[in-house]
């Protein structure tokens, strides 16, 4: 298949016609969903970036604490870095700076001092309470557009590869 660039194509398809020109016999359909995912993925964390500016917190440290919102209880540090898929290097590092920041507590768990309990503070909670409405906004701007249907066709279909993905442990 030979792909020409008209006036509606995308940066995916535009990849996938200089992939088509300089390695003709590979096939980059899997590109059409998956590069399209990730360049959404980018694209959205870019919005969220410039959403929490004026909140002096960056997306990871966001994701944290609304990894600690969703909960009823304290976390353990580990069960942050499973939600958020950052490093526990990164998680001790950016819980360090949000409780510096009073946005959470940190303590250590009485009978195993190795264990450490991430709670969000007020001020987390309300942080939260502010930008996730937000970032929930921003959301809806990139799916306009779709109608309900097609919105809940389309999350069906991203849960089959998001299962694929953890099959395969790409994480």
């Amino acid at each position: 298949m030979t792909l020409t660039e008209s006036p509606d194509d995308d940066t995916v398809d535009r990849v996938r016609a200089r992939w088509a020109q300089t390695l003709p016999e590979v096939d980059t359909s899997p590109l059409e969903v998956l590069g399209r995912i990730a360049r959404i993925g980018a694209q959205t964390s870019q919005l969220m970036d410039r959403s929490l500016a004026t909140s002096g917190v960056s997306r990871s440290e966001f994701d944290v604490l609304c990894a600690l919102a969703r909960s009823d209880r304290p976390l353990r540090a580990s069960e942050v870095t499973a939600q958020t898929m950052l490093s526990g290097a990164a998680t001790t590092k950016l819980t360090v700076r949000l409780e510096s920041a009073g946005l959470l507590t940190r303590e250590r768990l009485e009978r195993d001092g190795r264990v450490v309990l991430l709670q969000l503070t007020e001020a987390g909670r309300e942080l939260v309470a502010r930008e996730f409405p937000r970032a929930l906004d921003g959301d809806r701007l990139l799916l306009r557009g779709l109608t309900q249907d097609e919105r809940d066709q389309l999350a069906s279909l991203l849960k089959v590869i998001s299962g694929n993905a953890d099959r395969a442990d790409v994480s």
